[in-house]
C-alpha cells in the first residue's frame, strides 16, 4: 500500500535537513510505549509500512499502533546517461524527515514485554538508532 500525499502544493521541493533535534512530538501522546529516533534521517514509505506490518504482526492484531510520521517530501531523480539541463527530474521515493528526539511511532493496550519485542523488530526496519521509551517518561534500549 502506498502512503503518499493525496495532493501536493509543489510536486518537486527542497530536500528538508534531517540534522538537529525534533522540535515537536517529544513525549508519547497516545499509547504507554513508543519508539524514539535517535539520530535524523530521511524515512521512505515503504520503511514505515515494512515497521508497522512487524510490530502488528508480532501483537497478533491486538493492541493499538500509532505511525506519528507521515512521508511529505518528494525526492527526485533524473534518469541515467541524461544531459545537463531540462529541469530537475521525476519524484521517486516520498519520504518522513525525522529528526533526533521524535516519537515514531507508539503501542498501547499491551503489555511491556510484547510491546518492547514489537517495536524492537519494528526498529530492525528502520535505517536509523532507535530506542525504546515509556509513558512514565524512563528510556530504556
Amino acid at each position: 500500500m502506498a502512503v503518499i500525499p493525496k495532493r501536493t502544493k509543489y510536486r518537486r521541493p527542497h530536500r528538508l535537513r534531517y540534522d538537529g533535534n525534533a522540535k515537536g512530538n517529544t513525549e508519547l501522546h497516545f499509547g504507554d510505549y513508543g519508539l524514539m529516533a535517535e539520530e535524523g534521517a530521511w524515512i521512505t514509505q515503504q520503511q514505515i509500512e515494512a515497521a508497522r506490518v512487524a510490530m502488528t504482526r508480532y501483537m497478533k492484531r491486538g493492541g493499538r499502533v500509532w505511525i506519528n510520521i507521515f512521508p511529505h517530501l518528494s525526492l527526485t531523480k533524473i534518469p541515467l546517461e541524461t544531459r545537463m539541463g531540462k529541469g530537475k527530474g521525476q519524484p521517486e521515493v516520498w519520504v518522513a524527515v525525522v529528526k533526533k528526539g521524535k516519537i515514531m511511532f507508539e503501542i498501547g493496550e499491551v503489555e511491556e514485554a510484547v510491546a518492547r519485542e514489537a517495536l524492537r523488530l519494528a526498529m530492525h526496519k528502520l535505517p536509523i538508532r532507535c530506542k525504546f521509551v515509556k509513558k512514565d517518561g524512563e528510556a530504556n534500549e
